[in-house]
């Protein structure tokens, strides 16, 4: 199915009641490719790379990282060789929506929402999870609090305090990373220094799936409090974020989330048409290297 919108009424796609049954679509946004996936569907194709010795990237995408995409060539770049680049915030459906194609909020996979799922499965199937990011103490956290709930998980980890930039420090982490065989590396750095980190050493690394995982850690560390259901699915997750650490947030929400606004505007003026690839299952492991 491909479907092209250049007209302001938005189009419907067929919608599923049950989301297991919601297809996986490729849409791109101004030319920004975004795999609208469900959280399950992510978890499948994880799965499928770990155990075919495959290798993915999965990246995500959010109003930041749109922005991102749009200032920096290498960024947009690192999402458009990404396996799966999924959604991970409501600006980015109700832009898709703007845009003439209304999806199910289905298609938005937080990490709050993924994160669960992913180590029940890593438990269940025996995977093994490496975790690269934040600091040493919030790490260890991390890991005890994954290794009280998930104890079948084989887990690894280092802290994301390292000069990336530094050839022999950077080459003993992939080496640690390496040696650890992770199927799952995750990696909680921040973007875009995470994003830069994976591509640069993405052809290093041994892990079947490479994760670009923002705060993951430090939510599994217990620190980054959770963004109530009925703000999130009202695309307030941004307001609930700046509430609580707005130094670090003010330039991104405050200046981002208009700067990100006019470029949609803008691209709805020029009637720039939004494209809605259903991802076929056949098709689904071309994706994977």
């Amino acid at each position: 199915m491909a479907i092209s919108h250049a007209h302001s009424a938005a189009v419907k796609l067929p919608t599923a009641t049950d989301v297991e049954a919601l297809p996986s679509l490729d849409v791109h946004l101004l030319g920004r490719r975004i795999t609208c996936m469900t959280a399950a569907a992510i978890v499948g194709a994880i799965h499928i790379a770990c155990v075919e010795q495959r290798k993915i990237t999965v990246a995500h995408s959010n109003v930041h990282g749109f922005n991102l995409s749009m200032q920096l060539p290498w960024f947009y770049n690192f999402l458009q060789s990404a396996e799966i680049v999924h959604c991970d915030g409501t600006g980015i459906l109700k832009a898709i929506r703007f845009m003439g194609t209304e999806l199910p909020l289905q298609y938005r996979v937080s990490y709050t929402q993924l994160l669960p799922k992913l180590l029940q499965h890593c438990d269940q199937h025996g995977l093994s999870l490496f975790l690269l990011g934040s600091r040493h103490e919030l790490l260890q956290k991390a890991l005890e609090n994954v290794r009280t709930q998930y104890p079948n998980i084989r887990l690894g980890g280092h802290d994301g305090y390292f000069d990336m930039n530094d050839p022999a420090e950077n080459a003993s982490v992939v080496e640690q990373i390496n040696q650890a065989k992770p199927n799952i590396l995750l990696v909680g750095m921040g973007m875009p220094r995470q994003e830069n980190w994976i591509r640069q050493n993405r052809p290093l690394l041994s892990a079947n799936a490479i994760m670009a995982g923002g705060a993951a850690i430090d939510r599994l560390a217990g620190v980054v409090s959770t963004c109530p259901n009925f703000l999130s699915d009202a695309g307030l997750e941004w307001l609930y974020r700046l509430w609580h650490e707005p130094k670090r947030l003010a330039t991104r929400y405050l200046l981002g989330n208009p700067a990100f606004l006019m470029q949609i505007a803008l691209a709805k003026v020029q009637v720039r048409p939004t494209e809605v690839l259903e991802i076929q299952p056949q098709q689904r492991l071309s994706y994977l290297r």
